[in-house]
């Protein structure tokens, strides 16, 4: 009896099926990571979401003040931080400067939050 259960101690333990590949890389992860502690704070989720439902994606600091309730030197640094991300580019139109969202950035976002389906 004593063989018998030293024998099925030396099987090796498998707990669960290998994973197959690794998904985000620990570069992508940190760069990943980044943007969305710029996206902890809730004005600057909705800046995002104001300026990407403008009719050609992009919008001035004036347009934004009065939706998001904020003066417009928060707002206007909201959206530097944002910018600084990467995740808005800047014109500058006479005096005012207009955001727009920079696609690849977001893009980014979305597929690191798309998780596949378990049950297609």
């Amino acid at each position: 009896m004593k063989n018998r259960s030293a024998k099925h101690s030396a099987l090796p333990f498998v707990c669960c099926t290998p994973i197959l590949s690794s998904g985000i890389q620990p570069d992508e992860a940190a760069q990943l990571a980044a943007l969305f502690r710029v996206l902890g704070e809730p004005a600057r989720l909705q800046l995002l979401s104001l300026i990407a439902a403008q009719p050609n994606a992009e919008a001035c600091v004036c347009e934004l003040t009065e939706p998001l309730g904020l003066s417009q030197p928060t707002v206007s640094h909201h959206l530097k931080v944002l910018h600084e991300a990467g995740l808005l580019r800047r014109e500058r139109r006479g005096n005012w400067i207009y955001y727009q969202l920079v696609p690849a950035q977001i893009e980014a976002l979305r597929t690191a939050l798309a998780l596949p389906n378990p049950n297609p």
